[in-house]
């Protein structure tokens, strides 16, 4: 490496600014991070992280992306309180109507606080040769030669802007990504966006978790579309807490803050193990609201003219509904993507790396883009191929609740271990016809006995 290329900057101290620090250090003899917020010591929510008071998780991917940047992070946080599980085995998942039978899978997910889960990374990161990681600073704009960015202008809370020099430059600056602002204001381009809003509300709540008491570390009760916009989840994690998430599709179906009117919401849900859970356990503070803006996606991967040595990553590329649960497992990918693209050499790296990440990003968009969009009132383009898609996965999650082979394979697919034609396979197909008759059948049984047991009264 010449002595040009020695420095990256990465301008927010994100899951995905973290990691791709990590990543970068395969590449770079420097890597500094610079977070606006004040950094706390250990697991606490920042400002800068609004929906870290609700519940967070790793996908499978994702657990195991970043055990191969971090190794043995995942037995680090499990000591802290994280709880790390056999997705199927000890989760409880509701797809349909039905809960998905438990069976052991092989999906290793992590249950964790994303203030646990930040507070490892930093410390992690903080401790590798050749990292800096500075709170209190906030990025205000890219220094450009007219061919590349060659560092970023930056403002301590309490000092002057001053300027960075660097090699390469990392937006990991989230939601609000100011990467869009600040390339604009060099003449480029803003790239294409796609955005969904399904108006989404998010009610949480802490509990006091007894390890051991369930036989399961999880509940899932997803949204069932237009005929049940509403859900609910319960993750074990640290601090021996659950962690409870209750949410709505729309404004009407915002779940509500009132505590009793909270415990009431969750009866409503369709397998009667999250409500009696949070019957069954001790309140550890109020019941927290949270509305965050639609899902967006920013075809970087579509611009004809980029400038060199600037890249944006995680949220600032693709902020999703956190309903699916992908952000945290998309960014880490992405930031591994972003190490393997560096070792090729900085010089084309913004094009080879959108090239890798659109590919991680298209499974995840689809999904969670196809979900908000079955609902009629939710706006955004819909075509043929999304409807029928659509439609088969809604029968296939039905399936989930009667055959263990299909629910293992959905969870694979939502899991971002498997592709979604995986779902489509002669055989896959079959099983799920195979259970939409027994369910159909089940269903006939059941009201059939709920009238001959009326008749004789």
């Amino acid at each position: 490496m010449s002595d040009t290329q020695r420095h990256a900057i990465v301008l927010g101290g994100s899951i995905a600014g973290l990691t791709a620090a990590r990543a970068l250090l395969d590449s770079f003899e420097r890597v500094t991070v610079f977070d606006r917020d004040t950094l706390p010591d250990g697991p606490t929510p920042r400002r800068g992280v609004p929906q870290a008071e609700h519940a967070h998780g790793l996908l499978a991917r994702g657990r195991q992306v970043i055990e191969e940047l971090f190794p043995g992070i995942v037995d680090e946080l499990a000591e802290q309180g994280a709880v790390p599980l056999d997705l199927q085995r000890d989760g409880v998942w509701v797809f349909g109507d039905r809960p998905a039978p438990r069976a052991v899978s092989g999906l290793a997910g992590l249950c964790v606080s994303r203030a646990l889960l930040e507070s490892v990374l930093r410390r992690r990161v903080a401790a590798l040769p050749g990292v800096v990681v500075l709170d209190g600073h906030e990025a205000t704009g890219l220094l450009y030669d007219g061919a590349r960015v060659t560092g970023a202008t930056v403002r301590p809370a309490h000092g002057a802007e001053h300027e960075v020099h660097a090699d390469l430059v990392i937006d990991a600056t989230g939601r609000g990504n100011r990467g869009v602002t600040w390339l604009a204001a060099l003449g480029f381009e803003r790239p294409a966006e796609e955005r969904i809003d399904a108006g989404t509300a998010y009610v949480s709540r802490d509990y006091r978790r007894v390890p051991g008491r369930e036989d399961f570390a999880a509940i899932l009760n997803a949204p069932g579309g237009p005929a049940r916009p509403y859900g609910g989840i319960a993750l074990g994690v640290d601090g021996d807490r659950w962690m409870v998430t209750l949410l709505g599709v729309g404004a009407e179906q915002a779940p509500p803050t009132d505590p009793d009117e909270f415990l009431a919401f969750a009866a409503k849900l369709p397998d009667p193990r999250l409500h009696r859970l949070l019957a069954e356990s001790e309140p550890l503070g109020d019941p927290v609201r949270l509305r965050l803006p639609g899902s967006v996606r920013r075809y970087y991967e579509r611009l004809t003219r980029l400038p060199e040595r600037f890249v944006s990553i995680g949220d600032a590329v693709c902020a999703f509904n956190p309903a699916y649960g992908q952000g945290m497992t998309v960014a880490v990918a992405q930031a591994r993507a972003l190490g393997l693209a560096a070792r090729d050499g900085i010089d084309g790296l913004p094009r080879r790396f959108y090239a890798r990440a659109a590919r991680i990003v298209d499974v995840p968009w689809d999904m969670s883009a196809g979900g908000d969009l079955a609902y009629p009132d939710v706006e955004g383009p819909r075509t043929r191929r999304m409807a029928l898609l659509n439609a088969y996965v809604a029968r296939v999650q039905r399936a989930t609740g009667v055959d263990a082979a299909v629910a293992r394979r959905f969870l694979e697919v939502s899991n971002l271990m498997r592709p979604p034609q995986s779902l489509l396979t002669p055989a896959m197909v079959a099983r799920v016809l195979r259970a939409q008759r027994a369910s159909t059948a089940q269903s006939a049984t059941s009201a059939s006995s709920r009238a001959t047991a009326t008749i004789g009264q």
